[in-house]
């Protein structure tokens, strides 16, 4: 097996199952911070890293693993599919600060 280096929006799989993003690599400190499925953020150390024995894989399909919504966050849209609400203008909430 070949050793996974981490890259910033990568998505890992541990032995366990366990899915996980890279989401940013503190060369300073030498850690990686990563945010399992779930939304559970986590940090591991560069050094240790090599020892996970992960796998590479794609990013789930089923993005709402990490979203901490309610089915009634949702609302339909012109088409039908369901949209989260305020993902219509990203910035829409700028005029309410």
């Amino acid at each position: 097996m070949s050793i996974q280096y981490p890259v910033i929006g990568q998505w890992f799989k541990r032995p366990n199952g366990t899915l996980f993003e890279v989401v940013a690599i503190d060369e300073a400190d030498k850690t990686v911070e990563i945010q399992q499925f779930d939304g559970t953020i986590d940090e591991v150390d560069a050094y240790r890293w090599q020892d996970l024995l992960l796998t590479e894989v794609a990013a789930p399909e089923d993005w709402s693993g990490s979203v901490d919504m309610d089915p009634e966050d949702f609302v339909a849209d012109k088409d039908g599919s369901e949209v989260p609400n305020g993902y219509h203008d990203p910035l829409a909430f700028l005029d309410k600060i």
